[in-house]
């Protein structure tokens, strides 16, 4: 029997996936559970449509999330820390700093997580880091950073 999954069950599929079950599977598992629907004409036309949508806005976002990277690349974002005589900070540049600091001279607002230092910014000067604006969709900048006395 074929069916439209409602929701993704491992070892199954995926939600809006229409597969082929053995009969007592679907009767007596899928749909008094609601997880899955008979696989109809109307069923399968409703379903795709659905799918079309998804990947037209799925598109957008990554089209969106590549101008940004456009838009970032070669940007600086300017930091100020404490720090001794020789550039040494006293603490580090944390993730969340480097993102309100983007949030504020860039105007971009961007999840700490997604921004990847190589390692903690412990020195005066400039570094660089990785953002993470989507899948498969990363852009480098650069970090001045600004020992102040």
């Amino acid at each position: 029997m074929k069916v439209i999954l409602l929701q993704d069950i491992p070892g199954t599929g995926k939600r809006n996936q229409i597969i082929n079950v053995s009969d007592g599977y679907a009767r007596n598992f899928l749909f008094p559970r609601k997880w899955a629907m008979e696989a109809t004409p109307k069923a399968v036309a409703e379903v795709e449509r659905r799918n079309e949508i998804e990947r037209a806005k799925e598109a957008a976002r990554l089209k969106e999330a590549e101008e940004l990277a456009a838009n970032l690349k070669g940007k600086v974002i300017h930091l100020e820390a404490k720090g001794g005589e020789k550039g040494k900070l006293y603490g580090s540049v944390t993730s969340q700093e480097v993102a309100d600091a983007l949030n504020q001279q860039h105007e971009v607002q961007i999840d700490k997580r997604k921004i990847e230092l190589s390692e903690p910014i412990r020195n005066a000067g400039d570094s660089d880091i990785v953002i993470s604006l989507y899948a498969g969709v990363k852009v480098t900048m650069t970090v001045r950073v600004t020992a102040i006395k």
